[in-house]
């Protein structure tokens, strides 16, 4: 069951964001120039991302750090689709949505020296969110929902715990007392 939600997904997101970046460094010749989609709160431009999210980069040897931790994310996320019952379809599409998205850069990281190809840029004046691409929206919307998920698991896991020490609490205290 979880490979018929999975696959699709994960297929989807890694093609959807390499086409789009595709095209968006065929069609914007200028890299950085903004082009307004919708006004000028959704735009596009081309930017190469040496770094990781927001920019963050740490030196020249950014790209391969940024592998090799996307690396180590993509076994715990395997470990836990692993451990992921095949009817829990939110964790499912969590985990899948968070790893075609790192599996979406990392193809950008391996294929050119210059980084992940970013282009939609949102936000009004001067106030932008800084650039970004299909991938980076799988990962970020598969990580809120994995984190809602997990922690309504822990909530859950906690109720069981305090219903289980309740009841235990009651049993003891019904008890007769067998001491002569």
């Amino acid at each position: 069951m979880k490979a018929i939600v999975a696959f699709p997904v994960f297929l989807i997101v890694v093609v959807l964001d390499q086409i789009t970046k595709l095209v968006a460094e065929n069609t914007m010749v200028t890299a950085g120039t903004p082009k307004a989609v919708f006004g000028e709160w959704f735009r596009v431009a081309l930017v190469y991302n040496p770094g990781a999210a927001f920019g963050l980069h740490l030196g020249p040897y950014s790209r391969w750090i940024f592998m090799g931790l996307t690396c180590g994310a993509l076994v715990i996320l395997g470990k836990l689709y692993q451990q992921t019952e095949d009817t829990d379809l939110r964790r499912i599409l969590a985990i899948v949505l968070v790893a075609a998205g790192a599996i979406g850069n990392v193809i950008d990281r391996i294929r050119s020296e210059f980084g992940v190809v970013d282009f939609i840029d949102i936000g009004f004046g001067t106030h932008r969110w800084p650039t970004f691409n299909v991938a980076d929206m799988a990962v970020s919307g598969g990580a809120i929902l994995l984190a809602i998920v997990l922690w309504q698991e822990e909530r859950r896991e906690l109720a069981a715990l305090e219903a289980a020490k309740h009841t235990a609490g009651s049993l003891s205290s019904d008890s007769p007392d067998l001491a002569p």
